[in-house]
């Protein structure tokens, strides 16, 4: 015989719990799973230490779809009921702080003289031979759909701010490592300098001396949350294509890592559009 489903109080009660758990993960703080395990049974309608688990691992594939920091300890588990969905955006909607939170990062960078003189590893970006399950893929669209994830991370101006700065140290770090510290002061934060509108947010170079326009795009979750990008940024992508390319971060909160796409994007994503400007005649 199954279990019951989960009731939205037992849910916005696990989530709850999850939260506990993921703040002092977050900040390097001791926890043990079996006791939050234990102090949820009798709060849970009979429900085992098994289920309760396997229930912290579907919150973890919420926050992943998300694009949101997930406990490393519990792997996402997914074929979730969207009622599970439902309680993490509702506390999420109550701790808005939360998601308002300055990423891990950003504190050394806030000052610009900052560098990290250890280049950052660039990894693949996705392809259609390393992507999820179709099931792990489609529930993950969807919810980043829902909730306009990509709307979210591209609203928040620390998230984004913090990247920008992490690629600026990076991109001087690997011209000091090639030897070419003349390049890399001549690095420039464009969009911090000048502001938006240049359609990329660093000014850098290769090693060679050939310029390198980087399009920042930052979030704190997986490597294939969806990220806005502006009809200027496509258009100088297009204009630029062998200066211009999308550096991308991800799982920034906890240990940043990044891959590149170059012109032409569509080769590499969908390109949805989702706004109109509107005009008279």
């Amino acid at each position: 015989m199954s279990a019951a489903p989960w009731t939205d109080a037992e849910n916005d009660l696990i989530v709850a719990d999850y939260f506990a758990m993921l703040k002092k993960d977050v900040a390097g703080l001791a926890y043990k799973k079996t006791e939050h395990r234990r102090a949820l049974l009798p709060l849970l309608n009979g429900r085992s230490e098994g289920s309760i688990e396997f229930k912290h691992q579907n919150i973890s594939a919420v926050l992943k779809a998300l694009g949101e920091d997930w406990i490393p300890g519990y792997k996402p588990a997914f074929n979730f009921q969207m009622s599970l969905v439902d309680a993490v955006a509702r506390w999420l909607a109550l701790n808005e702080a939360w998601l308002r939170r300055p990423p891990a990062p950003l504190a050394p960078q806030e000052d610009p003289g900052f560098r990290d003189e250890t280049p950052m590893w660039i990894g693949p970006p996705p392809t259609l031979s390393n992507r999820p399950p179709p099931l792990e893929l489609d529930q993950m669209q969807r919810i980043a759909r829902t909730f306009d994830v990509a709307g979210r991370d591209e609203r928040n101006r620390v998230l984004g701010r913090a990247g920008e700065a992490c690629v600026l140290a990076h991109e001087q770090a690997v011209l000091r490592s090639a030897g070419r510290d003349d390049l890399a002061r001549k690095v420039r934060w464009v969009s911090q300098e000048d502001g938006d509108g240049a359609g990329y947010d660093i000014a850098s170079f290769e090693p060679d001396g050939r310029i390198r326009l980087l399009e920042v795009k930052t979030t704190n979750g997986w490597e294939r949350t969806p990220f806005h990008i502006t009809r200027n940024e496509l258009a100088v992508a297009d204009e630029r294509r062998s200066e211009w390319c999308l550096f991308r971060l991800w799982n920034f909160a906890r240990a940043p890592k990044a891959f590149e796409l170059h012109p032409p994007l569509d080769a590499h994503v969908t390109l949805t559009a989702t706004d109109f400007i509107a005009g008279f005649e």
